[in-house]
């Protein structure tokens, strides 16, 4: 396995609350998207970042440039993907409201709003971009075509029992997870549906790059890798220290998909071998360290403000990124 990057390079601040999504650039990777409870998102070159006799510490001011700031959701910011030209993004949030947005200008170029309640997860799909698709607190998976001016959606698929918490898109297929236990796979082609049964409410969704496999969190304070082909547990990721059974933690694969990186709710992140199931790292974000051993980790605080809600790997670099509920974000890196 390549080394993991578990050094603190730079910290984002800016945000006044919590940090609910992040995201890296297409192409190169040279920028990170940012979104939070404050509404607003921020776009941040975590490049810019102090010389390694300067790093930062936990007290450090230091921030490297923002970029830009985008300011148009009426409520807290929860979802962010950024087109592979790196001149859109969608975003989404608690305002019901699905917005396309121009990175140069940081205008909106559309606003969407058939949803009932807060939207989740907005992603890009189709060739060029050419769909948006969603998934909202009202049970509903909606598609949106983003080259007509077409205010209503292409489609609802209303499956889902309960709120749709994340999805996902891969070739002609789209995966939603919902909080009634369930991942749901569309063939948008052929029609059809197949579940899988998680057992548990499901706050976040992941596919490999082959996309033979998927990575979904669960409110029992574990995180599964599936087969897609039979549905079948290939690993079960758990730590004694890893929490997640109230709110809404991301997980995510990185290093090629030789490693699971997921956030908790007591402010951790941490990092398991995929195929071993071996926690190898953990990660106290406000502190911006490597906590070694169980006795470091006693005294777990539950406050909101310790939540590690969203991590973000790097696709270019050994580079990642936590998003915290201290409103920062914290780039790590060799």
């Amino acid at each position: 396995m390549p080394p993991f990057p578990t050094t603190p390079i730079a910290r984002l601040t800016g945000h006044n609350g919590i940090v609910h999504a992040v995201t890296y650039s297409s192409g190169s990777s040279s920028y990170i998207l940012t979104g939070a409870s404050d509404r607003t998102i921020r776009l941040y070159n975590p490049l810019k970042a102090p010389p390694d006799s300067e790093a930062p510490s936990a007290s450090s001011t230091y921030a490297p440039g923002l970029v830009s700031k985008y300011s148009a959701h009426g409520y807290e910011v929860l979802s962010l993907d950024v087109d592979r030209d790196n001149e859109k993004f969608v975003s989404t949030g608690g305002d019901k409201t699905v917005f396309l947005w121009d990175v140069q200008t940081a205008q909106t170029i559309q606003r969407w709003s058939g949803h009932n309640a807060r939207v989740n997860r907005g992603v890009f799909a189709g060739s060029a971009d050419s769909v948006i698709v969603t998934g909202s607190f009202d049970g509903t998976v909606k598609l949106w075509d983003t080259k007509t001016r077409n205010w209503k959606p292409i489609m609802t698929l209303d499956d889902a029992k309960d709120s749709v918490t994340d999805v996902a898109v891969f070739d002609c297929e789209i995966l939603c997870a919902s909080v009634d236990g369930r991942v749901r796979s569309y063939d948008i082609r052929m029609g059809g549906c197949e579940v899988d049964v998680i057992g548990y409410p499901v706050t976040s969704l992941a596919v490999s790059k082959k996309g033979t496999e998927m990575l979904v969190s669960s409110l029992d304070s574990a995180v599964r890798l599936i087969d897609r082909t039979n549905g079948q547990l290939l690993k079960a990721y758990r730590d004694d220290a890893f929490v997640n059974t109230e709110l809404r933690v991301r997980s995510t694969l990185g290093l090629n998909d030789s490693v699971v990186l997921s956030g908790s709710e007591d402010g951790m992140v941490f990092a398991w071998d995929l195929l071993e199931g071996e926690c190898l790292h953990k990660f106290r974000h406000a502190e911006m360290r490597e906590v070694k051993g169980k006795g470091a980790l006693n005294g777990k605080e539950k406050r909101k403000k310790d939540i590690v809600s969203a991590v973000a790997f790097c696709p270019t670099r050994r580079e990642w990124a936590s998003a915290g509920g201290d409103g920062n974000v914290v780039v790590w890196g060799m």
